[in-house]
């Protein structure tokens, strides 16, 4: 078994236009100072980070690394979240995700969908070039509109939908290949990849590709109502990422999972701070620590009350109290009776 490394933070949801959190060395200090070791990066935010710049200069690279380690954390992983989405983008979507790519491909959905494969192969290349072997980003969605059978689904529609996702996917999984980086496909709802089954969809048409991998995120599946500890014992192998995530599911006379077009603070099913939620971590990082989960436990702040300083602050703290430092020894080593094989076939009776 390996002890499980962190706390790490998601950057995305804190950085801004102010001061600590408008620079890269800044807002490194601010995460170590409340107590965080790894950051994790947003690779579309410019503020704290140049994609390009990265995956072309190794000594960039070294300048960010050697900044972030001078302030105290490490690099865990970049994100390409809005990237990712980018692949596959169902044409009711276009102008809500629109906003996700370059001002140059905006309105070209042909356009738009070439420079996110671009984007998600620089980041690899930017990962290998920072000495990192994992890498999260979202699948993007062609059947989400159809996730409900009503209209009935024509037959082969979603075979269709995830033969072209996989189509699409291969040439980066393959990129990562040749990069030693394991993509890590956030399991989440508005992704065609939102939980175990439409995952091994995936993985079968990718001809169960060694880079296809997973983020796991126990927040995404309370809000499912799905086994979320059960879960890590299904894909274990497959899990190389871990966003630690609270959330809660209320469910009312009046609403359910659906949510009834409420806002995040009205919803049955909302994302809390850690340990405001219904998420049970003892659980959840016992089961990872037994099944030798080696990366980084990654806090991801995504609250409808809480402000996300307090909730950052605070987060750094309850991963560092919840990760199990793994024994070496068994607890009953001291009644070893030092026995050898001989003597196991007595106490068998085994002439």
């Amino acid at each position: 078994m390996q002890t499980i490394k962190g706390p790490a933070l998601f950057l995305a949801q804190l950085a801004g236009d102010e001061a600590p959190f408008n620079s890269w060395d800044s807002i490194t200090k601010w995460a170590a100072d409340c107590g965080y070791k790894g950051v994790q990066v947003p690779s579309w935010d410019g503020r704290l980070f140049d994609l390009a710049r990265a995956a072309s200069s190794q000594s960039y690279c070294e300048e960010l690394v050697g900044v972030a380690r001078e302030n105290g954390v490490e690099i865990t992983e970049l994100s390409t979240h809005l990237q990712g989405q980018l692949v596959a983008v169902h044409p009711a979507y276009d102008e809500a995700f629109d906003g996700f790519a370059a001002p140059e491909v905006r309105g070209n959905p042909k356009a738009r969908q070439a420079w996110a494969v671009e984007q998600m192969k620089l980041a690899v290349t930017a990962s290998y070039n920072l000495g990192i072997t994992s890498h999260v980003t979202f699948s993007g969605a062609l059947a989400w509109p159809y996730i409900y059978p009503w209209p009935q689904r024509p037959p082969g529609l979603i075979d269709t939908a995830f033969d072209e996702l996989a189509k699409r996917w291969r040439p980066i999984l393959d990129h990562a290949d040749q990069m030693g980086v394991d993509i890590c496909y956030e399991i989440h709802p508005g992704e065609d990849l939102h939980d175990g089954v439409t995952f091994e969809m995936f993985l079968d048409r990718v001809d169960n590709h060694a880079r296809c991998n997973m983020l796991y995120d126990p927040s995404h599946f309370v809000l499912q109502c799905l086994d979320y500890v059960g879960h890590i014992d299904d894909y274990a192998d497959r899990i190389k990422m871990f966003h630690v995530k609270d959330a809660e599911f209320n469910p009312t006379t009046k609403q359910g999972v659906y949510g009834g077009y409420q806002s995040w603070v009205d919803r049955a099913g909302r994302f809390r701070s850690l340990g405001d939620g219904q998420v049970d971590f003892g659980k959840v990082f016992s089961k990872m620590a037994a099944k030798n989960f080696d990366g980084w436990a990654v806090v991801e702040w995504e609250c409808c009350l809480k402000h996300p300083e307090d909730g950052a602050r605070e987060g750094a703290a309850f991963v560092r109290d919840h990760i199990i430092r793994v024994t070496e020894t068994a607890f009953d080593d001291f009644a070893d009776g030092g026995t050898d094989e001989e003597a196991n076939k007595r106490m068998l009776g085994i002439s």
